[in-house]
């Protein structure tokens, strides 16, 4: 293959490293909050068109770029909505840091970074670039999430989340060394033991048990989820939907490969663990955030269970089914319009609120007193819910039927038993927010257009979407058929 080749095909993660440099040379050279923006903006989407040129390159469906790399159309589709979230996240971000920090420039930065660390994952296929592109997203989040100086919360939040999260770093090296052992090759297509040896059997089990349980930190996965709902909670809004989003979905892109490249469903040990697991989740994250009050720690115990809703497709990788791997991408891409359309609603209320919102109460009323971001929040939620007439829906009826054609009653039965718990909490929000606003409640005037005229485009999103699905799913099955799954 030429270098004119791979250079093509690895364009988009040249244009955002450029692109990095360029926003660090621009506030270095004008330390204003409208040049750090306006260059992050421009850097994105320069980012996003990117892909074009570099889909191109893909004449056999695939590009190897060194052996650490490797692109193909279902990557480029990640991480073109792990982009198109991040510019999300930099709309709404300006206002907010405008009325709530001081400094703002550095915030653009590390938000490039982690959509840089994001990228980096849907196209690894070796355990270094895995745990490269992990750390980026890492190192970054952590002070993403402090970024608030003067509060106390966030950085509460912060610190919880780096102690954490170095466990669960060092759960997945630990589980990379075993497999390595085990193998003799850090490839995720030659992770297997290659001699079939006892000895290289228990070394690539015990390796993918920390392997897995280092991922199911990253994923908020039941029973590895205890860090969610205070890091959810004491991070700022905008940054919660980053972690919710992007960060989740990078690492869930880089499993999916992991379990295409690395055949590691065929081990029955692995498919039992992340089928109770998956279980687990779905219940349990449920279940917990019925017992909540605050809007942001439903939402984070909402995630735990989607992400084990996630699983249930992911486990069809085994019988390489094509539906599954659409039914990924399918419902990344609606938790991801749902997800930041909910903490987005959260963001742009607590804009010129002293305190971000806390209580559900304090969405009492919110259809009344803001039509516009009380209407987004409903439909995030019924679209969360999985109600008829949203992206929720078609996504939840995709796990239904790839469920059924794989034969997981199992894990049918525990979908539709979270999913049943589900809706109560859902429709409490949808209660909340169109019941009569108390006398005393504030009146959430002067909210930044830019950030009510994003919810309106996921909002019109979720519904279109809902309604007219033809469109997104002819395009992710064209893009998986190209990519030769």
């Amino acid at each position: 293959m030429s270098v004119a080749t791979m250079f093509q095909a690895g364009l988009p993660y040249l244009v955002l490293t450029s692109g990095i440099l360029v926003v660090m040379i621009g506030v270095a050279i004008k330390r204003t909050h409208a040049v750090a923006a306006v260059l992050t903006i421009i850097t994105l989407l320069v980012t996003i068109l990117s892909h074009i040129l570099a889909y191109g390159a893909l004449n056999d469906g695939v590009v190897e770029i060194t052996s650490l790399f490797k692109v193909d159309g279902i990557a480029y589709l990640f991480n073109v909505l792990f982009l198109l979230a991040a510019l999300v996240v930099a709309f709404l971000g300006s206002e907010f840091l405008n009325q709530r920090i001081r400094f703002k420039e550095e915030f653009y930065l590390l938000l490039l970074c982690a959509t840089l660390g994001s990228i980096v994952l849907p196209a690894s296929v070796h355990f270094a670039s895995l745990i490269l592109g992990l750390e980026i997203i890492g190192i970054s989040l952590y002070a993403m999430i402090a970024y608030p100086e003067k509060a106390r919360p966030p950085l509460e939040a912060s610190l919880k989340y780096l102690v954490l999260s170095g466990v669960g770093s060092t759960a997945l090296l630990f589980g990379m060394a075993m497999i390595y052992a085990g193998s003799g090759s850090l490839e995720f297509a030659a992770s297997l033991p290659a001699d079939g040896s006892i000895e290289g059997q228990y070394l690539y089990l015990i390796g993918n048990a920390f392997f897995w349980s280092g991922i199911a930190f990253k994923l908020s996965l039941v029973p590895f989820h205890i860090w969610t709902p205070d890091v959810y909670h004491g991070a700022p809004s905008i940054v919660t939907g980053f972690l919710a989003t992007v960060s989740k979905g990078a690492v869930f892109a880089v499993v999916f490969r992991y379990a295409i490249e690395g055949n590691v469903l065929d081990s029955g040990s692995v498919q039992l663990a992340l089928t109770l697991i998956a279980c687990a989740s779905m219940v349990i994250g449920n279940l917990l955030a019925l017992l909540q009050t605050n809007l942001k720690r439903i939402l984070a115990y909402s995630s735990i269970a989607h992400m084990g809703y996630l699983l249930i497709a992911l486990l069809l990788v085994e019988s390489n089914s094509a539906f599954g791997y659409e039914t990924v991408v399918l419902y990344l891409i609606a938790y991801f319009l749902m997800t930041l359309a909910a903490f987005g609603v959260v963001s742009v209320l607590s804009t010129h609120q002293e305190h971000e919102l806390n209580t559900i109460d304090s969405v009492s009323g919110l259809f009344w007193r803001q039509p516009i971001a009380g209407v987004v929040l409903i439909v995030a939620a019924i679209s969360l819910a999985g109600i008829p007439l949203t992206i929720g829906f078609v996504a939840k009826f995709y796990l239904f039927l790839a469920g059924i054609d794989g034969g997981m009653w199992f894990l049918i039965g525990a979908l539709v038993v979270g999913s049943a718990i589900g809706i109560y909490y859902y429709l409490r929000i949808v209660f909340t927010v169109i019941k009569k606003a108390p006398d005393d409640s504030e009146a959430f005037t002067g909210l930044p257009w830019t950030g009510l005229g994003i919810l309106t485009f996921l909002g019109v999103c979720m519904l279109v979407l809902g309604i007219y699905p033809r469109f997104l799913i002819n395009l992710i099955h064209n893009v998986v058929q190209i990519a030769g799954f």
